[in-house]
């Protein structure tokens, strides 16, 4: 059977590959991550939305598909490509194989192409638009450059408020979704907080009257700018009550507090980017996905400090505003396929809504 599939990039260039999962023609924005493993959270992190995601790794479903290691109920990728995938996992918690995943969700796949040559050419010229179609000599050049990502956390944003309860209740905490992953809940469940989760829309005045401990922003899709609304409640929030934020929660937070974002060319995103701790001058390897950074040059204006960077290129990666009882980080301390290195910065909100530190 024939199964061969295209993918088209901006600049002009065709990569021939061949299909996997589900049929059809996507258009979004190509990224790559370099992670070795994780690839179930890596297909439903909602951070991912309107993107075609490509794994850098060569081989990829080696341990098939866990509902469990799920970081949301359904995936926001447009499309995965892959080098090679495993059409046979070996895994005692092995559910069902990565093809069966897509095909359940209605995502496209290719395998059998160059990755390694299309991250070059994307670590080269910047992330850039393709399309997956049967045929490229039928592909809309121009529809295929004008495409952007819009409306993203609106798109990946819980539709009404929940909670998820503590077994060990000592604090309450609001999460603000704007895409958030599963395992922020659950890190915070671990250490006594009861977690209300609501909308990226909700009202400030809203999220106040819950009168929580503390408010955590969560990581999510996206043009941080974009959500110009979100920002403006933020701003009635920020002095309140204790807030830590993730990823976009930390530009978001950033915004809010006069500071100014920038679209990196070519992202990161992967489980082995290295942060380095300003204070004290410790590397840790974190998990990152973000195409977009807080320019370091407006934290102070803003009122914050840089606490890390990017050990790689020296981007900001977290900001203490100490004056507000806030702070933040780019990385993920989250990570539930690891790595694990910053899991204690959940411990330090903690201490900041009152716990022992």
């Amino acid at each position: 059977m024939d199964n061969k599939i295209y993918i088209c990039l901006a600049n002009g260039d065709v990569f021939e590959g061949r299909s996997f999962g589900a049929k059809g023609e996507v258009l979004g924005e190509l990224v790559f991550t370099t992670g070795m493993g994780g690839y179930i959270e890596t297909l439903t992190d909602p951070s991912y939305y309107g993107q075609i995601v490509m794994q850098t790794f060569p081989l990829i479903g080696n341990y098939g598909f866990i509902d469990e290691d799920m970081e949301s109920t359904k995936s926001a990728v447009s499309a995965y490509i892959v080098r090679e995938y495993c059409d046979a996992p070996s895994n005692f918690r092995c559910e069902y194989t990565l093809e069966q995943y897509l095909k359940d969700n209605n995502i496209v796949g290719v395998y059998d192409v160059d990755t390694r040559e299309i991250t070059k050419i994307i670590r080269e010229y910047g992330v850039m638009n393709a399309v997956i179609a049967d045929n490229p000599d039928n592909v809309d050049m121009e529809k295929l450059k004008a495409y952007s990502v819009q409306n993203a956390v609106k798109s990946v944003s819980c539709d009404k408020p929940y909670m998820r309860a503590s077994d060990e209740h000592k604090y309450n905490v609001v999460l603000i979704d704007y895409g958030t992953k599963k395992n922020i809940v659950r890190e915070l469940n671990k250490r006594g907080c009861n977690v209300a989760v609501v909308p990226y829309n909700t009202k400030a005045e809203d999220i106040l009257s819950l009168n929580p401990d503390g408010i955590m922003l969560s990581n999510g899709p996206g043009d941080p700018a974009e959500n110009t609304e979100a920002i403006e409640e933020l701003k009635k929030l920020v002095g309140k009550k204790p807030i830590f934020a993730i990823c976009l929660g930390h530009q978001l937070l950033a915004l809010a507090m006069g500071g100014r974002t920038t679209k990196l060319k070519y992202g990161h995103r992967g489980v082995n980017q290295p942060v380095k701790n300003l204070e004290t001058g410790r590397t840790f390897i974190s998990s990152q996905n973000h195409g977009y950074a807080v320019i370091n040059e407006t934290v102070e204006l803003a009122g914050g400090k840089v606490s890390y960077i990017n050990a790689n290129d020296e981007t900001c990666e977290g900001v203490d505003y100490e004056d507000k009882q806030a702070f933040s980080v780019q990385f993920h301390p989250e990570a539930c396929s690891g790595p694990h290195d910053t899991r204690f910065i959940f411990d330090k909100f903690i201490a900041m809504m009152g716990g022992k530190d």
